[in-house]
């Protein structure tokens, strides 16, 4: 398939509120004139990205507010938008992470980011796939390096990124020849608003600029990467992860988390 031109077309885009998300409409419609249906929970955010962006009068905004890890929530955006524009691009990018002890994740938090990372994502490419390919355009699964690697504390979040790896590249690979592609984007640790508190302070030298991440997701998209890892650093060092045993890497990344952890009385 050709690359996406996004000029001129509609592109949704969930966890649009903050960081990543806000980072990527804004490269969408500044740099490629892509008119946007940002989702996210909190409206006053929302509207506040709508005016920025239709500040340039030829792009065209329309933000739904809504909860995507409840279905209803999830259903509701996807009959809005797909009754209303000929949707060429998604980003699937909404996502919830907890960085600790699993034992201090209660069930409730828990059941919410399994519906949000995972039960929301497959609900949303399912129903969405069909009125992706009528406009031979792409969807892009916002996945993580921490799904790639085994991450200790992280241990929650790992898993339901692992899974967005592999239904990514699955449905990838099972598309292929048609008119639609799959990208999964798998990022390291990206400074944004999952990653600002104290707990993440040891670890913030290793994060991205969501800028930059935000340039190479959407660059994969246009690109109809199937899998991207942005940063050499990154793509080098989960190379090098693959040739070493799990439990080694596993330990390794442990060791920082623990420590990182520790200094801040997360334990």
């Amino acid at each position: 398939m050709k690359p996406m031109n996004f000029r001129g077309r509609a592109v949704l885009i969930t966890g649009a509120s903050s960081g990543l998300g806000r980072e990527m409409a804004r490269l969408l419609a500044t740099q490629h004139g892509a008119h946007l249906i940002p989702v996210a929970r909190r409206a006053d955010r929302l509207a506040e990205l709508k005016r920025e962006l239709e500040a340039d009068s030829s792009i065209q905004v329309h933000p739904i507010v809504a909860d995507l890890s409840k279905l209803e929530d999830v259903d509701r955006v996807i009959d809005e938008v797909t009754s209303r524009y000929d949707l060429y691009g998604a980003i699937l990018n909404a996502g919830l992470t907890h960085f600790g002890a699993h034992h201090k994740l209660e069930w409730s938090e828990f059941q919410r980011m399994l519906d949000l990372n995972v039960t929301g994502v497959v609900r949303m490419t399912s129903r969405l796939l069909g009125p992706l390919e009528a406009q031979s355009g792409g969807l892009m699964l916002v996945s993580s390096l921490a799904g790639i690697v085994t991450v200790p504390y992280q241990t929650a979040y790992s898993a339901t990124k692992a899974f967005l790896i592999h239904y990514g590249c699955g449905l990838s690979h099972e598309l292929s020849g048609r008119n639609v592609s799959i990208t999964t984007y798998a990022p390291g640790g990206v400074d944004t608003e999952m990653t600002i508190g104290d707990q993440f302070g040891p670890l913030r030298k290793w994060l991205m600029p969501a800028s930059q991440a935000a340039r190479e997701g959407v660059e994969a998209l246009r690109k109809r990467k199937p899998l991207h890892i942005p940063g050499v650093t990154n793509r080098w060092g989960t190379a090098l992860v693959g040739m070493l045993p799990r439990g080694f890497t596993t330990k390794i990344v442990a060791a920082q988390y623990r420590r990182a952890l520790e200094k801040t009385g997360g334990l």
